[in-house]
């Protein structure tokens, strides 16, 4: 202890990780379970050793969740060491938040020094997306941490030209695609470019080495998939959102070519989309007059996502869904899935629907205009990532020039700098022009390259800005264009803004464009070098003003976090979810409930004392139908659709003989899964139908008359017409107050609600 000296540096580090962890950590309890979807996964593979390693959905292990395995494995070890709960299974994501940040300091002090690392830190610290998808159980920021260990081993493999550093680079990303399978490819690019044009050693040795770490790249990133689909379909669980209960279809299928090309955000097939047109063009249409009729709502959820169609409006196939919450750490649990509220519409709001609360929504590729200027346009999308994007565009300019960026690459810095602008741009493609699947909380991977060129790019073009010419005017020019989107996002949410956000913004801004004039003004006066005395520590001041101007409104977006809580199923922050608190307490009371749904808890009271020796508990439509019940009780629940009732998993034949061997009993009918329709069509026909006084608390689902009222006026009960619904929005009006005595947290089963199900009884149905 005596030899560690506690430098500024030290302090400035310790600062930064302070506050990355109050940002990730603080208030987690608000979070709930996060995505109920994969929560109930996490509680299913504690039931046994088969379900861990095949990452089943279900108790009964009946189907698997659509991710590779890695990352919900940790939440499972975690919530066995602390016990199941909403904060053990976020516990990981939020600590990989912490940990990236330390490594992305790392990595850039090694090559470009302390300052560029602190800042490049802080940058990540704060940037909106990253830190929502750390306060929640998508596993992209255990992603983003895998890759960043792997980028470290990268530059020192390029760096060394040692074959070691290299094999365990791409080991990691082996690792990372058990995480989330293709989406750790990205940063493929940035290493294998990297490392070709490295000089450290011979070109044919480069290669070898790269040719074998490739095997072992596939290897590891195989070797689950492979483990998997050797195993007889009829001892494992079906996987989940594939086409032919594969591993290597689901990676190549929904989790790969449907990121790419598909321009539907459709219900099936697992977060993001739905692999069958037909199936999911039949439910939308079956379903917009019926189930949008009675979606649940969570009157008292902070993170009570509706999730809206594309114009925010409540119309055909685009019923609000509620982020219903249940159990002890019922905060701001998701009822849907990510994928679940997208099939009906589309996109992710926060009671808003959008960008200012004027119901803009879209989060697809197929959802939002591809171009250059998808990222900042007015979408969903926007106030998530961009914030530090022009800066790091200047700041690799500046160093490119600075290190004169072109062959021989014979310097860690010249290479850490292609590594860095190689993992952006890949991805800023792909995010700006895509028309596949993907989620805003799918940004966070471009978050530390543009940390780290940021951080870099700012120390550049200090080292321009003293030096005479026209490369000086990088670092206003930078300051100033930062301001310029800073406004831009800032007039998309203006009106929805709390008043005090909205001024301490202003504020912020114009303390950044004051500060880059001032430094325009000073370097026109101050022709020559600026080097020494006191010349240069006002143009520094000026540049730290500046800074400090930038930092504000992206970390003012990042603590909404805090406060309000993200989305369970589409994790965001930003000035859409601190624009989006403001028109109602149901963001500030962020507790959620305590204790079961009184729904939930009826039907669980009446499986208890009925269900006698079969396997299933009960059956339902889809896994996110019988998620937030999983959480509360544990019970063996069939999905019988999977994910979102998409996957055809059981023929009627074999449901039947299910039931004639008595696995099952009881049906719950209703919900999204059409692709089962004619077993669910079987069951009405043949089955028992349970009084609903039995098993559903009628009373929770307020007054009767009102219910009446909205039916017989055909509008949908959670959403009124689309009139209704904006001048709720625009009155700055809770929607959550409209409908309260309508459906009291009628959640149900992941978000479907249940006065639009049935139970069914199917005991001696088949002799």
């Amino acid at each position: 202890m005596k030899n560690i000296k506690f430098t500024r540096e030290r302090f400035a580090l310790f600062a930064i990780i302070l506050i990355s962890a109050v940002l990730n950590f603080a208030n987690l309890g608000i979070e709930g379970y996060g995505n109920s979807y994969y929560a109930a996964g996490v509680k299913s593979m504690l039931a046994s050793f088969r379900n861990f390693f095949f990452v089943a959905s279900d108790p009964g292990g009946f189907v698997s969740l659509d991710k590779p395995p890695l990352g919900f494995w940790i939440q499972a070890i975690s919530a066995k060491i602390f016990g199941f709960s909403g904060w053990s299974i976020l516990l990981p994501q939020a600590l990989a938040g912490v940990i990236s940040v330390v490594v992305l300091y790392y990595i850039v002090k090694r090559s470009f020094g302390k300052i560029s690392a602190l800042i490049s830190a802080l940058c990540l610290a704060i940037t909106p997306v990253f830190v929502a998808a750390s306060r929640n159980n998508t596993i992209d920021n255990l992603l983003v941490m895998t890759l960043l260990f792997a980028c470290m081993f990268l530059s020192r493999a390029a760096e060394k030209g040692k074959f070691k550093y290299l094999l365990i680079s791409l080991v990691l990303v082996g690792v990372g695609f058990n995480i989330k399978m293709l989406q750790a490819y990205m940063v493929i690019p940035a290493i294998y470019i990297t490392y070709l044009i490295s000089t450290a050693a011979p070109l044919k040795k480069r290669l070898k080495h790269l040719i074998v770490s490739t095997v072992v790249l596939v290897a590891v990133s195989l070797c689950w998939a492979f483990a998997v689909d050797m195993v007889p379909s009829s001892s494992r669980p079906f996987v989940g959102s594939s086409t032919n209960n594969t591993v290597m279809e689901l990676i190549f299928g929904h989790n790969g070519l449907e990121r790419l090309s598909s321009t539907n955000g459709g219900m099936g097939g697992g977060p993001g989309g739905n692999r069958q047109e037909g199936n999911r063009n039949s439910f939308r249409q079956n379903s917009s007059s019926s189930n949008t009729q009675n979606m649940p709502q969570n009157g008292n959820n902070p993170g009570g996502a509706m999730m809206q169609p594309p114009g925010g409006s409540s119309g055909t196939g685009g019923g609000q869904f509620q982020n219903g919450s249940s159990g002890e750490n019922g905060g701001n649990q998701s009822q849907m899935p990510p994928g679940a509220g997208e099939g009906m519409g589309g996109a992710q709001g926060r009671g808003t629907g959008g960008p200012g609360g004027n119901g803009l929504s879209g989060n697809f590729g197929g959802q939002t205009e591809a171009g250059v200027t998808r990222l900042f346009s007015k979408n969903v999308l926007s106030d998530q990532i961009v914030w530090f994007l022009p800066l790091s565009i200047f700041g690799f300019i500046a160093a490119a020039i600075v290190e004169k960026l072109k062959f021989p690459f014979d310097s860690k810095k010249k290479l850490d700098l292609v590594m860095w602008i190689l993992w952006l741009l890949p991805e800023f493609i792909y995010f700006s022009y895509t028309k596949g699947l993907f989620h805003q909380y799918y940004l966070t991977m471009m978050a530390p390259p543009i940390a780290a060129l940021s951080g870099i790019g700012i120390t550049y073009m200090w080292k321009l800005y003293r030096e005479s010419g026209a490369k000086a005017w990088l670092l206003p020019a930078a300051f100033i264009v930062e301001g310029l989107v800073h406004l831009l996002m800032l007039s998309y949410f203006a009106s929805s803004l709390p008043a005090a956000a909205k001024g301490a913004i202003i504020a912020a801004v114009t303390l950044c464009f004051a500060s880059s004039a001032l430094l325009i003004i000073y370097r026109l006066i101050k022709r020559d070098n600026l080097n020494v005395g006191k010349n240069i520590n006002f143009a520094k001041a000026l540049s730290v003003l500046a800074l400090v101007g930038i930092l504000v409104t992206p970390a003012l977006g990042s603590s909404a976090a805090v406060v309000h809580g993200v989305n369970g199923s589409m994790p965001a922050a930003g000035l859409e979810l601190l624009s989006n608190s403001s028109s109602g307490d149901f963001m500030r009371n962020s507790g959620g409930r305590n204790g079961s749904s009184s729904e939930n808890k009826k039907l669980i009271e009446f499986l208890d004392s009925h269900v006698e020796n079969e396997r299933y508990a009960l059956v339902v439509s889809s896994s996110n139908a019988g998620a937030s019940m999983i959480i509360e009780s544990g019970k063996s629940i069939m999905p019988l659709g999977g994910f979102s009732g998409s996957d055809k998993i059981l023929t009627l034949n074999q449901f039947k003989e299910m039931v004639k061997k008595g696995e099952i009993r009881y049906v719950l009918t209703g919900g999204m899964g059409r692709d089962s329709q004619d077993i669910m069509s079987w069951v009405q026909k043949n089955g028992k139908l349970v009084p609903e006084s039995q098993w559903k608390n009628t009373t929770s689902s307020g007054s009767s008359a009102t219910e009446e009222t909205g039916k017989a006026e055909g509008t949908n009960e959670i959403s009124g017409t689309d009139e209704a619904a904006n001048t709720s929005r625009s009155d700055g009006t809770n929607e959550d107050n409209n409908v309260e005595n309508k459906n009291s947290w009628g959640n149900g089963f992941g978000g479907m609600g249940m006065n639009s199900q049935s139970l069914y009884d199917l005991k001696g149905t088949i002799k």
